[in-house]
């Protein structure tokens, strides 16, 4: 039989008023009072079998804010949160949470201390060293878009490397050797994974990374537009192709090359990553790597809510498979196998 408010009541001589506010992470309780409750409904087994979680937190993480933004790529990502959420008769609460936010500190440990929300963590942009915060929350936690070595959460996310790697194989099959790349100058784990899948081509083919061919823009669009046309009234001279860490990137780069007369694809070749609805409808239409974002969202919710249901045996890391988008971004060279 499941433990009950009253068999905690009785364990630690608190009243089942205190335990059930305890439990819900209301006003009125000290932290050591909850502390010696929460403990009691663990050893029990209340809170193993998800006993007060109603609902999904839905945290989104932001360090830098010029990753995670009001793109596509996000809105769909929660969209996918939201539904299978609705599936499990789970509300889905939204919460963003800013690391240069003054209050930072006590929304943080709000979260942690609320054993009534399943955690769900958008840690595109979070750090390792505040990852493992984390691991002090008193509810489950599943990992959405990241992956940490040394914090091993329930983690979902993007098959990055062998993605990038893929592309890359593209491009040396319509005949591209010169291959460079257009790197974030914001770094997070995932353009990491991106840029080894990229490197890890080009050595597999005993190709050389060009000369200055690894260009680091704004993650924006318009940032990354100016600054390519910087680099570009400066003189920079361009590889014959590109892979991108993003759509965004590689949309910005591709208008600065246009800008400055250089013909997509004929001069320079282009590959982005994310397939942005708006990847279709520019000219050339950008030849990209498709994210099954909302799919990466029911897929997080759905190992959180086995984590409330049924607790945390074992963890898992899920990569979401990608797919390629062939458009008008690339060109097959002279004497590659596919010309012949």
């Amino acid at each position: 039989m499941k433990a009950s408010i009253k068999q905690i009541s009785e364990m630690t001589g608190f009243s089942p008023a205190t335990v059930s506010n305890a439990l819900n992470n209301k006003k009125g309780v000290n932290r050591e009072t909850q502390e010696k409750i929460l403990a009691a409904a663990r050893e029990c087994g209340y809170l193993s079998e998800g006993g007060p979680i109603h609902s999904i937190r839905f945290v989104i993480y932001k360090d830098s804010g010029q990753i995670v933004a009001d793109t596509p790529f996000f809105s769909a990502l929660i969209e996918g949160v939201e539904s299978e959420s609705r599936r499990g008769d789970f509300e889905t609460v939204i919460c963003n949470l800013n690391r240069s936010a003054p209050d930072y500190e006590e929304r943080l440990n709000q979260i942690l201390t609320d054993p009534t929300s399943g955690i769900l963590l958008l840690a595109t942009e979070l750090s390792e060293a505040e990852a493992a915060r984390f691991k002090e929350a008193l509810a489950p936690v599943v990992v959405l878009d990241n992956w940490f070595e040394e914090s091993s959460f329930n983690s979902v996310l993007i098959s990055n490397t062998d993605s990038t790697c893929a592309a890359a194989e593209y491009l040396i099959r319509r005949g591209h050797r010169e291959i460079g790349y257009l790197q974030s100058e914001i770094p997070i784990k995932n353009f990491f994974y991106r840029i080894e899948g990229y490197e890890r081509a080009m050595k597999a083919h005993g190709l050389e990374i060009p000369e200055g061919g690894i260009i680091k823009l704004p993650p924006s669009m318009d940032g990354a537009r100016e600054q390519m046309n910087r680099l570009l009234r400066n003189g920079k001279k361009l590889p014959g192709a590109f892979l991108a860490d993003n759509d965004i990137i590689a949309l910005g780069a591709m208008k600065a090359m246009q800008d400055n007369g250089i013909s997509i694809p004929d001069d320079v070749s282009i590959i982005g990553f994310d397939d942005l609805p708006f990847c279709s409808i520019t000219t050339p239409g950008l030849t990209t790597i498709q994210v099954f974002k909302q799919e990466m969202g029911r897929t997080a919710v759905r190992r959180l809510l086995e984590l409330v249901r049924y607790g945390d045996q074992f963890v898992t890391k899920s990569q979401i498979c990608t797919a390629f988008v062939e458009r008008g971004s690339v060109r097959v060279c002279p004497s590659s196998p596919e010309e012949v």
